[in-house]
């Protein structure tokens, strides 16, 4: 059973009429209607076994012009809005003794940006990368694994706007030579999902064609 969760009321219902899942519509920057979201699916399926944090905004905002709004903007959805989703599951997956929590960072979380987002954006996706790690010592012991995947450039809806000057730039970064596609970001989703990756938690995967290698 799969569940896609959006703001976007008609997007996410043609989504879930394509792959077969359930659709929910929240804004995940907006805590309660997350947690009435969430909720109503346990209540439903009585378990989620697998969440994957996918949500976020772009901010290229410098730092010398970032005023609050902006800020608590991209901090609303990217960090606030998984640590809601992960609040809304984490509790029934360790009373289960079994759970997996995918969250997509970016590798502007460990380089400080300098590629697409600036200061809101790659403090955003650092502030998850710990948040990552904390909850995977804390739920460890329940047997709820918690880990994180730092794409570099993919193609997407939040790139595929942006100026060709940019995405030159951005690509030079990338010894492969290309953006990702989704399906390759996918594909670490699929695999920190699955038993092959029971004991791992508390990593941080780079699917990033070799822009930071560490």
């Amino acid at each position: 059973n799969v569940a896609i969760v959006d703001r976007d009321a008609a997007l996410v219902a043609a989504t879930a009429t394509e792959i077969g899942a359930r659709s929910l519509v929240a804004d995940v920057a907006a805590l309660p209607a997350t947690g009435v979201a969430f909720a109503q699916l346990i209540a439903d399926w009585g378990r989620v076994d697998i969440l994957v944090n996918n949500a976020a905004v772009l901010s290229t905002v410098p730092f010398h012009a970032l005023d609050v709004a902006e800020w608590d903007r991209v901090m609303a959805v990217n960090l606030r809005g998984a640590y809601g989703t992960c609040r809304a599951v984490a509790a029934v997956m360790a009373a289960k003794g079994y759970g997996r929590i995918i969250n997509i960072a970016s590798v502007a979380g460990k380089r400080g940006g300098g590629l697409f987002g600036s200061a809101a954006y790659a403090t955003s996706k650092a502030g998850l990368i710990g948040l990552t790690k904390a909850l995977a010592r804390e739920l460890a012991p329940a047997g709820v694994t918690v880990n994180a995947i730092c794409p570099g450039p993919v193609q997407s809806a939040m790139t595929a706007g942006m100026a060709e000057a940019l995405k030159a730039r951005a690509l030079s970064f990338v010894p492969l030579g290309r953006f990702a596609l989704p399906e390759e970001i996918a594909a670490a989703v699929v695999y920190l999902s699955s038993d092959e990756a029971a004991f791992v938690t508390g990593e941080i995967f780079d699917v990033d064609g070799g822009l930071i290698m560490d």
